[in-house]
C-alpha cells in the first residue's frame, strides 16, 4: 500500500512539473513574440536647455497597421503630449502601399510641429514612388530635411535640427536605365554624398544652440561623434529583430550584420548622446521579432 501511494506521489508529482513546464514555455512564447506598442523614454540632460522639451522619435513604421485608421499609434503619441515629433526614415515601405502611413501623418500633421528625413525604402522603391511619398508630406505640410538645418524654437528654447538623406539616396537620384554609367558612379560614391551632407549641417549650426542630428543610420556613430553634434537620433536597426534580455541587444541589423552594436538604445560619447529606436515594424518584418516589441520612443531634454 505504501508502494502504491508512493508511487501515485511521484507521478503526481511529475505531472506538476509537466504542466508548470509547459505553462513556462506558454507564457515565455507570449512574451517573445509580444507585439504591442511600448513607450520607451529617455531623459537627457542638456545644458543649454532651460525649459524641458519633449520629442516623440518615431521611426521605421514602413506603413504597417495599428488600428482602424492608425488610432492606436495616434493616440499613443498624443497620450505623450510631444513638443515636436520627428519622423526619422522608413515611415514610407517600398513594398506595403502608403495607406497607413498617410492616415498616421494625417492623424498628427496638424497638432505638433513634425520633420522628416528618408530611410532606405523610400528610395528602395523607385522615381515614381518616391516622389509620390514626398507629395504626401507636401500635403500635410511635414518638411523633408535634405542635408539642411532648421532653426527652432520651442518651449522658449532655441535649437538647430539638422537633418540628412539616407545614404541610399542615389537610387532615386539616378536612373539606371538611362544612365548606368552615373548610376554605378553614384552608388561607388553614395556614402562621400552622405558624408558631404554631415559636413555642411555641422558648419551650419549654430555654435550657441543645443544642435540635434535625424539620420536613419545608426552604424555611423563613430562619424556622428567627429561633428558637433549633441544629439542624434536613428532608426533602421529594428531592435536587431531577435533579443535576449539582459543577454542579447540585438542579433542581426542591416548593414551591421550579427550582433550589431547599435541595435537600439542609448550611446553615450563624450560630447553626445545617439538614441536608436527600435521602430515600429511588424507585419512586413521578414521573420518575427522576439522580445523585441515595437517602440515609440519618447525623449526629454532638460
Amino acid at each position: 500500500m505504501l508502494k502504491m501511494n508512493s508511487k501515485k506521489f511521484i507521478f503526481t508529482r511529475r505531472r506538476i512539473v509537466m504542466l508548470a513546464i509547459i505553462l513556462a514555455l506558454v507564457v515565455l512564447a507570449i512574451l517573445a513574440f509580444d507585439s504591442r506598442l511600448l513607450i520607451r523614454r529617455y531623459t537627457i540632460e542638456a545644458e543649454e536647455i532651460t525649459n524641458s522639451i519633449r520629442i516623440a522619435l518615431v521611426t521605421d513604421l514602413h506603413s504597417c497597421k495599428y488600428g482602424e485608421g492608425q488610432t492606436e499609434l495616434i493616440e499613443a503619441v498624443a497620450a505623450q503630449n510631444p513638443d515636436v515629433v520627428f519622423l526619422v526614415g522608413d515611415i514610407f515601405d517600398d513594398v506595403l502601399d502608403d495607406t497607413n502611413t498617410e492616415l498616421f501623418l494625417a492623424g498628427i500633421a496638424d497638432k505638433y510641429p513634425c520633420y522628416y528625413v528618408t530611410g532606405n525604402h523610400e528610395y528602395w522603391g523607385g522615381r515614381y514612388r518616391f516622389d509620390n511619398q514626398m507629395a504626401i508630406l507636401e500635403k500635410y505640410n511635414i518638411p523633408m530635411l535634405s542635408g539642411e538645418v532648421e532653426t527652432l524654437t520651442v518651449n522658449g528654447e532655441t535649437i538647430s535640427l539638422c537633418g540628412v538623406n539616407d545614404p541610399d539616396a542615389y537610387m532615386v537620384e539616378t536612373d539606371m536605365e538611362s544612365n548606368p554609367e552615373e548610376y554605378i558612379r553614384a552608388q561607388t560614391n553614395k556614402e562621400s554624398s552622405f558624408i558631404e551632407q554631415l559636413v555642411y549641417v555641422s558648419e551650419s549650426a549654430s555654435d550657441d544652440t543645443y544642435t540635434i542630428l535625424l539620420s536613419h543610420r545608426p552604424e555611423y556613430y563613430k562619424t556622428y561623434t567627429e561633428y558637433d553634434f549633441d544629439l542624434v537620433l536613428c532608426g533602421h536597426a529594428h531592435g536587431g529583430q531577435w533579443r535576449i534580455p539582459l543577454l542579447l541587444n540585438g542579433l542581426y541589423a542591416p548593414h551591421q550584420g550579427i550582433f550589431p552594436k547599435y541595435a537600439g538604445g542609448r550611446y553615450d560619447a563624450e560630447d553626445m548622446t545617439m538614441i536608436v529606436s527600435r521602430g515600429l515594424a511588424r507585419e512586413t518584418t521578414r521573420v518575427p521579432r522576439i522580445f523585441n516589441r515595437p517602440e515609440l520612443v519618447v525623449i526629454e531634454l532638460e
